[in-house]
């Protein structure tokens, strides 16, 4: 029997992270686009300088409000007219706030690319703000909140927020607002928050996608172009600040059958030098089934489905003031809670005495790096790390460089790194659970106070 010859593996492709090509249009709007041959589907990704800090006191959740509410009509459309030409243009337009900025993100096929920017830029330009539809979203979010209370991993979240940021700080609060500050918004509130922060001189527009034959100048010109407003400079942002002395607070949940557990505090952004490296390291610790934790809590004990370490940037800043959280999350069974913490903080230890592997450097490298060009298969992929870099004030190339550094990041550096990102005597840990089988093995490990709230 003759078989057909194996195919052969052919050399890899060079690849790098694409570099976006800047401008401005007249009325101050920025404009990064990028050309990506075959991306027949375009992103295009909004992002105004309206953060949560520049929220008014006692209205958290005004700018989620005024995000969700950029798709429910415009001084051209209604509520129902404007979803049913978005669905004729086979596009997709959603909005979220977050710490640095509202975000809003357009998918449409490149050939419905004008009509769909069209209804962005009237969605940016006049929002209608109604008041039947304000109610009818801050009704939604009201309705989200007992759902979230109610997740584990989301009450660990809010109760780490609020440990470690001080009351004044926008951050220690949840992002989309709690019951008594949602309740008080408004359609007035709305469209002054609006007024107050949205406008083309302070914002930015991200294009990605196949423009073969696309005068994206003229499209822009008669689109976003159109929408007008001052010139006002972003408001300045405050620098974050936390307090990550070691301590352990339990979110009490009689009966739960499992802990859920959140370690955490702040460390460098991505304007700092140890960025990459700390990158590298928090991988090797619990990035992947491969990783120091998983391989204790899960593989070696059975503790666990799965945990993992992680760097998010909560604000990044090229003055020092920013900062990125660093977690360690997962959940266990609620009678081995003490023994996986104990584990944890011995992984820790391990990591701090005994360094890193070259092997799980290079594993980690590889990974990171190597499956770069599927990440980035997408157009919206590419247009939104594009849009975070703009809100964190980074190069348009820094993407590209951070592949190259991490491939240049030594293993002495990457366990220095997550050593100092994961101190052992400096970690809040947020444990939700039984606090009746949890509180006096937790009390006996000694990595801090331990504390009980309600949950």
């Amino acid at each position: 029997m003759t078989f057909h010859p194996r195919p052969q593996a052919g050399a890899p492709t060079p690849w790098a992270f694409p570099a976006p090509e800047r401008g401005t249009l007249p009325n101050g709007l920025t404009v990064l686009r990028s050309h990506r041959p075959g991306q027949q589907v375009a992103a295009v990704e909004i992002s105004l300088a309206a953060p949560l800090d520049a929220e008014p006191q006692g209205l958290d959740g005004v700018a989620t409000i005024m995000s969700r509410a950029f798709t429910e009509g415009t001084d051209k459309h209604s509520a129902e007219e404007f979803a049913a030409e978005l669905e004729r243009c086979g596009a997709t337009l959603d909005a979220y706030a977050d710490h640095p900025a509202v975000r809003v993100s357009l998918e449409v096929p490149v050939s419905r690319l004008n009509k769909a920017l069209g209804l962005l830029a009237d969605a940016l330009r006049a929002p209608a703000f109604a008041e039947s539809e304000i109610e009818r979203l801050v009704g939604n979010r009201l309705d989200e909140i007992p759902h979230e209370l109610a997740s584990p991993a989301r009450r660990a979240a809010m109760a780490l927020s609020a440990e470690l940021f001080p009351e004044t700080s926008r951050m220690s609060r949840p992002r989309q607002g709690a019951q008594q500050t949602v309740e008080r918004i408004d359609a007035r509130a709305v469209r002054a928050f609006y007024d107050a922060h949205v406008r083309p001189a302070t914002a930015t527009a991200v294009i990605v996608g196949d423009l073969t034959g696309v005068d994206l100048d003229v499209t822009l010109a008669d689109t976003l172009g159109e929408w007008t407003g001052d010139t006002a400079e972003p408001r300045p942002a405050p620098p974050v600040t936390a307090d990550d002395t070691g301590r352990v607070v339990i979110v009490d949940r009689p009966g739960a059958v499992q802990t859920q557990l959140l370690i955490g505090r702040i460390g460098a952004d991505r304007h700092d030098r140890v960025w990459p490296a700390q990158v590298l390291g928090t991988y090797c610790l619990g990035g992947t089934l491969t990783s120091r934790l998983d391989r204790v809590l899960r593989e070696e004990k059975g503790y666990t489905y799965g945990v993992r370490a992680y760097g998010q940037v909560l604000r990044s800043a090229p003055d020092g003031s920013g900062a990125a959280m660093l977690a360690i999350s997962g959940s266990v069974a609620t009678e081995v809670t003490g023994p996986a913490l104990a584990d944890a903080w011995q992984v820790l230890r391990r990591l701090a005495a005994d360094g890193l592997t070259d092997d799980e450097r290079d594993i980690a490298v590889q990974n990171l790096v190597g499956v770069a060009p599927l990440k980035y298969e997408t157009a919206a992929a590419v247009a939104n790390t594009f849009a975070d870099q703009v809100e964190q004030q980074l190069p348009d190339d820094f993407q590209a460089q951070l592949y190259a550094r991490l491939v240049e990041t030594g293993t002495v550096e990457a366990t220095a790194a997550v050593v100092n990102a994961f101190p052992v005597d400096r970690l809040v840990t947020i444990l939700v659970g039984d606090a009746s089988v949890i509180e006096e093995p937790v009390k006996q490990l000694g990595i801090g106070d331990v504390r009980v709230v309600t949950g």
